[in-house]
């Protein structure tokens, strides 16, 4: 007996953000999170922007944008996707549900100096932005001590970038989240003050609570624990679009994320698989 309703499978671009800089680029677009005009704007390290990537790929950025039909006909979208943390492990369980995304966001700080050499200028002659970057990182870490939040500095780029030069601009991006969305924010207020600016914003995505009724039907289904995730996901986008979303994790025993090192058990990832595809049958 086949599902009652059409099943499909959704490939979203861009995820992670690594290339132009918004995480979640494809979800953002169709939902309408993020406009057509800067998502056909947004750069990347080189300088190339989606709408001129697209166009030498062959695609026509003039179709970037919502997609209000597509949304309509999805009834439910659900995500399977390795823990990124190591709540699961603990208990003993191999899949999880996710009950809500932690608000979290992406900023940038530009540092200015003034480009000199490193063996003649004297230090109190200098203007050195990387003092500024430093005095940044142990600040972003005390204050996510303090505000029970997460926060790194995890991308620097430094201009001119010479061994014997002091720099004379110094960008950098922080990445903040945590349970609570005024903590997140006092956590970049934070790591300003002590840069000596106000870092702009790139992306921020608010506190993604999944469908209730959805969450718990699915943890009776599978008997399986409920847990919160620090990480962003398509999911989160969709679910804050108001489109019933779930999210199934599988067991991550190091809860080591984005390194090599990532790594679940071959048993647990068909477990996860099994998971899905009753869900996907209970759903159908």
């Amino acid at each position: 007996m086949g599902p009652r309703r059409p099943l499909g499978i959704a490939v979203f671009a861009d995820e992670e953000g690594a290339r132009f800089g918004v995480a979640c680029a494809g979800s953002r677009i169709i939902t309408g999170a993020l406009a057509p005009d800067r998502a056909r704007s947004l750069a990347d390290a080189d300088g190339t922007t989606v709408a001129e990537a697209m166009a030498a790929a062959g695609h026509d950025p003039a179709h970037v944008g919502p997609d209000a039909e597509t949304l309509r006909r999805v009834g439910t979208f659900v995500e399977l996707h390795v823990e990124q943390g190591r709540a699961l492990d603990p208990g003993g369980a191999a899949v999880g549900v996710a009950s809500a995304i932690w608000p979290h966001g992406r900023w940038r700080l530009d540092l200015r100096g003034r480009a000199d050499h490193a063996g003649t200028t004297r230090l109190e002659d200098r203007d050195d932005p990387m003092l500024r970057l430093a005095e940044a990182v142990t600040a972003a870490r005390r204050a996510a001590g303090e505000h029970d939040a997460l926060a790194t500095i995890g991308k620097v780029a430094v201009e001119p970038g010479g061994v014997n030069a002091i720099p004379s601009r110094v960008t950098a991006w922080l990445d903040a989240r945590g349970p609570v969305e005024r903590d997140v924010r006092s956590v970049v207020a934070a790591v300003g003050e002590a840069a000596g600016g106000e870092p702009e914003e790139e992306s921020w995505t608010g506190p993604t609570a999944f469908d209730g009724g959805l969450r718990d039907r699915l943890a009776g289904l599978l008997a399986a624990p409920v847990l919160p995730t620090g990480a962003g996901h398509d999911a989160g986008i969709l679910s804050a679009a108001g489109i019933p979303t779930a999210m199934l994790f599988v067991r991550n025993p190091t809860g080591v994320s984005h390194s090599p090192q990532e790594h679940a058990d071959p048993g647990d990832c068909h477990r996860g698989v099994e998971a899905l595809a009753r869900v996907v049958e209970e759903l159908g």
